[in-house]
């Protein structure tokens, strides 16, 4: 496999996905995936941000599910986890991106321009959390707080942006 393939491949094996690179062409199997997406949907090629966009959810609910429900411990012990959690939520995330926006700036090939990024991203994530809510509803209802909040605070966020076109 040519150089790009190989860096991939060993960035995706340090993120626990199992990649198989084809002909310079790299495949990410994804274990945990979306369950009740049909399997075509899910082996389909998709934009790169889409992958990212999950990234960011699971850091999302790595972070809220270490947040103990409201009285579980006294109010200055809950509040200093939840802005621990935030940070490390903040810097994890900045972190993936800015080791996937690196990677992606060596490729060979690029699949959006950068000035389009941002948007993409959003849509993916609007794309996740909405499913999530699904998932949720139908199988862990007691987890529905998560994306729901999530899609409000995603929400604030994409409304209080400047238009592109401004």
């Amino acid at each position: 496999p040519d150089a790009y393939a190989a860096t991939l491949a060993e960035e995706m094996q340090q993120q626990n996905f199992d990649p198989i690179v084809v002909q310079g062409d790299a495949f990410l199997i994804d274990f945990e995936g979306e369950p009740a997406r049909p399997l075509e949907e899910r082996r389909a090629k998709a934009n790169g941000l889409r992958d990212v966009a999950g990234m960011l959810r699971s850091l999302h609910y790595a972070a809220a599910a270490a947040i103990p429900a409201r009285g579980a411990a006294a109010p200055r012990a809950e509040d200093r986890r939840a802005a621990i959690l935030t940070q490390f939520l903040d810097h994890a995330s900045e972190a993936f991106l800015t080791a996937y926006r690196a990677v992606h700036a060596e490729a060979p090939t690029h699949w959006y321009k950068p000035e389009s990024e941002q948007n993409l991203l959003d849509l993916f994530l609007l794309q996740k959390v909405a499913y999530e809510i699904g998932y949720e509803a139908a199988n862990r209802p007691t987890w529905l707080a998560i994306p729901t909040r999530d899609l409000a605070a995603l929400a604030r966020r994409i409304l209080a942006a400047e238009p592109a076109y401004a």
